[in-house]
């Protein structure tokens, strides 16, 4: 459960609306066949993309892998498994869903496959999803739930936040030495990262200081994907609209020096250092930062006192990433 956990924590705040969501499948003496997770929405669930990956892993049948679509992966898997899934176990740190939506519904192929055992960590509170473990359990699989559920539960807490009102969360890139301006700090592959969370947000909030001194476009350019909303937090609310965030096609721009306007969005980021934290301490669910291997730059978050909790740490090509709350 732990990998799974690892595994889906390296798609937070990519999968909305979907919530992110890590499996992995053992053998019959233990060994690691599959290790995946969900990657976006619309995309094949976690449970999905694992029993492909270990139908390849048992059988050396590529043909599998040539399958994109999760309903293509499900038939394939029905009409060719051949019981060798009996003896397997499966970890998901969510309940498998028990609905047809945009993907066929994970609890009913786990159960047509006859996995023998399914360890879950956290349950779908989801309406609409919820009961996998029931249908589960009626075709006789064993399930045991709660593993590592109070970690499963973090990696679950954007999706149920959206569920419930609003899930925000505050992104920001520093050095070692705390500072955050002074030009690029992350690498490439950590900035395609972020693009790719703009690219699913609904809402993206940012102090008028920076907007005045970058310029910036605050786009998903870099995965060619869709440009949020953005709310600018200024008490000054005149801004030269020749900067390139304003002229970002089908893009609504707020400015306001309040933050009332996230009632209306789900999925928000919100992009600044010191004082933009300082600002919204009170709205803001987890926060993740981009750490780059150097130092430079003149202005940081010294005079922040706070402590976090870690809720998961990963290297993106150079960097390291942390979600804490």
């Amino acid at each position: 459960m732990r990998l799974a956990l690892e595994e889906a924590w390296k798609y937070q705040g990519l999968t909305y609306p979907n919530p992110a969501v890590g499996c992995c499948v053992v053998g019959e003496f233990g060994e690691i066949l599959a290790l995946e997770a969900h990657k976006k929405a619309g995309a094949p669930h976690a449970e999905v993309n694992a029993l492909q990956q270990a139908y390849y892993k048992l059988t050396a049948d590529e043909t599998i892998l040539h399958l994109e679509l999760s309903d293509e992966i499900h038939t394939y898997l029905l009409e060719h498994h051949k019981n060798i899934f009996q003896k397997t176990t499966l970890y998901t740190t969510l309940e498998p869903c028990a609905h047809v939506g945009k993907t066929p519904s994970c609890a009913s192929l786990i159960t047509q496959l006859g996995i023998h055992k399914v360890y879950v960590g956290s349950k779908d509170s989801n309406r609409v999803a919820k009961n996998g473990n029931t249908l589960l359990e009626q075709a006789g699989i064993l399930v045991e739930n709660g593993i590592l559920q109070e970690s499963c539960d973090a990696l679950l807490f954007p999706f149920q936040k959206t569920l419930e009102e609003r899930f925000v969360f505050f992104k920001w890139a520093q050095r070692l030495n705390a500072t955050t301006d002074d030009g690029i700090i992350s690498s490439q592959a950590s900035r395609k990262n972020v693009h790719a969370m703009r690219n699913v947000c609904d809402l993206l909030v940012i102090g008028g200081e920076t907007v005045r001194k970058d310029r910036p476009t605050l786009d998903a350019r870099l995965v060619g994907g869709k440009a949020p909303d953005v709310l600018i937090f200024s008490r000054q609310k005149e801004f030269d609209t020749t900067i390139a965030l304003f002229n970002v096609a089908g893009r609504k721009v707020f400015i306001a020096d309040n933050f009332s306007k996230l009632e209306n969005y789900k999925n928000i980021m919100i992009e600044g250092g010191a004082q933009m934290y300082a600002c919204t301490t009170e709205i803001v669910d987890y926060y993740l930062v981009y750490i780059a291997p150097s130092f430079g730059g003149k202005h940081a978050f010294a005079a922040v006192k706070r402590n976090f909790e870690i809720l998961n740490v990963a290297k993106e090509d150079k960097d390291i990433i942390m979600w804490m709350k």
